[in-house]
């Protein structure tokens, strides 16, 4: 028997290693399938951050690529912070808005995310890390993911380039309640847009003073 132990041993060590690696290698939805295996948005500024200048930081980073000419700084102030953390998405929504740009939702699943990348948008996510009593709510920005070795990048805190597993930006994203969004111009469209999310951001616009410009975004729906 104790022969026997030992010629199995090795067989089922490599059963194991195998299972563990199928389970741990997530399957492509419809919408990666014609994706790139890699992707990263190089482009996108960055803008380094503690936590508590994360919101301003990032908004800055995708305002930027849009062409305005805007710092941490004055997002902060119109975000009015410290006073308004606790209604800190809307604000973010309301700034974007104020610089003429769609504020455009997305889906609660990772593909959903990785999809918008593939297509060039940088993604602006809510998320919480730390563990215990005092967990930290950090905004950063998706800017690239692996699908292969099932990373993300991230313009993150202190980093450019941020890594981090699918399993604990998923981890962290829906602690954070899974908030995601593009910060558009009206005439950029999303990847597999729907038609009345994208209405619906553009009548925001409008609500927001910025007609002109909530007429350009309708305009591209048919």
């Amino acid at each position: 028997m104790p022969v026997l132990n030992r010629l199995f041993r090795p067989v089922l060590v490599a059963t194991c290693v195998a299972l563990l690696a199928g389970c741990s290698a997530q399957p492509l939805s419809p919408k990666l399938r014609a994706a790139p295996e890699r992707v990263e948005l190089s482009g996108v500024p960055f803008f380094a951050q503690n936590a508590y200048q994360s919101a301003p930081a990032s908004m800055a980073a995708l305002l930027t690529q849009q062409g305005d000419e805007v710092t941490p700084g004055m997002i902060e102030r119109e975000l009015q912070l410290p006073q308004k953390e606790a209604s800190l998405r809307e604000g973010l929504a309301a700034a974007a808005r104020q610089h003429g740009l769609l504020v455009y939702p997305l889906g609660n699943q990772l593909d959903d995310l990785l999809e918008q990348v593939a297509a060039g948008n940088p993604v602006l996510v809510h998320l919480r890390e730390g563990f215990g009593w005092m967990p930290t709510s950090r905004y950063a920005l998706l800017i690239g993911y692996d699908l292969k070795n099932q990373q993300v990048l991230l313009r993150h805190g202190h980093e450019r380039r941020a890594l981090m597993s699918f399993s604990g930006f998923e981890s962290g994203w829906s602690e954070a309640g899974s908030w995601a969004v593009l910060v558009q111009a009206p005439n950029q469209l999303p990847a597999s847009v729907g038609r009345a999310r994208w209405l619906k951001a553009a009548d925001e616009l409008a609500a927001a003073g910025q007609v002109n410009a909530a007429k350009m975004a309708r305009l591209q729906m048919p």
